[in-house]
């Protein structure tokens, strides 16, 4: 009876120990990253409106063309994490920083800068913060790319990369700031051909998207009896790639992405003043992710 009753003591401890130390870890996380950045002079960050316009721009690197766009507070990434030091210490970030490889920060292809982002290491349990400084890394698979001192915090400087949850916090350099950055997401010019995140021809036609979800799928399915297209799912799971200010980027991205992947649904929707592109027709999140890999749209978000 004494050996089930101290088995059951220890039980109960483990438990309350688990609990409070994740409880406190995942403080202790948050109140070094505001001291870092609140008391030391690592709060003084570029944070212009005019920085925030030229980063916010969409951008092409090794002929992928990357759409900047802002994340809602709480929304949740997975995939690989990265770390850069040696090699780029003490040269200018994409915001116009010196980067420092002992600051708090990371570089992500789309986020605005200055966001703040928690890092969960989903291979030893480790956790730290940072802020968004710089655009990369441009590897496939690869979705955050951490300075040395944060790499060093979540223990994947010697493995070189890890898998990670990313969690988005905060916007202008602060974990309780809520309002994100005050600029536009800025199409390509009028001039530039709009290409979503592989190359792929512009073909034009007259279709432009207006209908509720239920009723293209219906629409869809009609247009294309004589041929043997056929929507494969009508879960709400959706890939989003791409998001424009302006209708006529996102009508072109559209089209692109219909004549692509005639079997999938390829709507935009206007959301916040940004129109965004969705390719649709899933069964599932899993088939959403199958298909996302399969067609090389490592950069487009899963929506559910």
């Amino acid at each position: 009876m004494k050996l089930l009753n101290s088995v059951n003591i220890s039980f109960f401890i483990g438990l309350v120990s688990i609990f409070f130390f994740t409880g406190c870890s995942s403080k202790n996380v948050d109140n070094d990253y505001n001291k870092f950045y609140k008391n030391t002079n690592n709060s003084k960050i570029n944070n212009s409106p005019e920085m925030h316009r030229a980063t916010m721009r969409p951008y092409s690197v090794f002929g992928i063309k990357y759409y900047p766009e802002i994340a809602k507070i709480g929304d949740r990434f997975e995939g690989i994490a990265s770390w850069y030091g040696p090699d780029f210490h003490s040269k200018k970030t994409s915001n116009g920083e010196i980067y420092n490889m002992y600051d708090m920060t990371a570089a992500h292809k789309t986020l605005p800068m200055n966001t703040v982002v928690r890092v969960d290491n989903l291979e030893n349990g480790k956790s730290t913060i940072v802020r968004i400084n710089d655009r990369g890394p441009f590897v496939s698979g690869r979705i955050i790319d951490l300075s040395n001192k944060a790499a060093h915090a979540i223990s994947m400087v010697g493995a070189g990369t890890a898998k990670v949850k990313v969690t988005v916090l905060g916007y202008n350099g602060e974990i309780e700031n809520s309002k994100a950055p005050a600029v536009e997401v800025i199409d390509t010019p009028k001039e530039e051909k709009i290409e979503p995140f592989e190359a792929i021809e512009i073909k034009e036609d007259n279709i432009v998207v207006t209908t509720p979800v239920s009723t293209q799928i219906g629409a869809k399915v009609a247009n294309n009896k004589s041929s043997n297209q056929k929507i494969v799912g009508n879960s709400k799971v959706a890939i989003q790639v791409g998001a424009f200010s302006k209708l006529e980027g996102a009508n072109k991205v559209k089209k692109d992405y219909q004549n692509k992947y005639p079997s999938k649904i390829v709507e935009y929707v206007n959301q916040n003043g940004l129109y965004k592109v969705l390719i649709k027709g899933f069964s599932s999140e899993q088939d959403a992710v199958n298909f996302r890999s399969t067609n090389g749209l490592n950069n487009a978000v899963i929506i559910k």
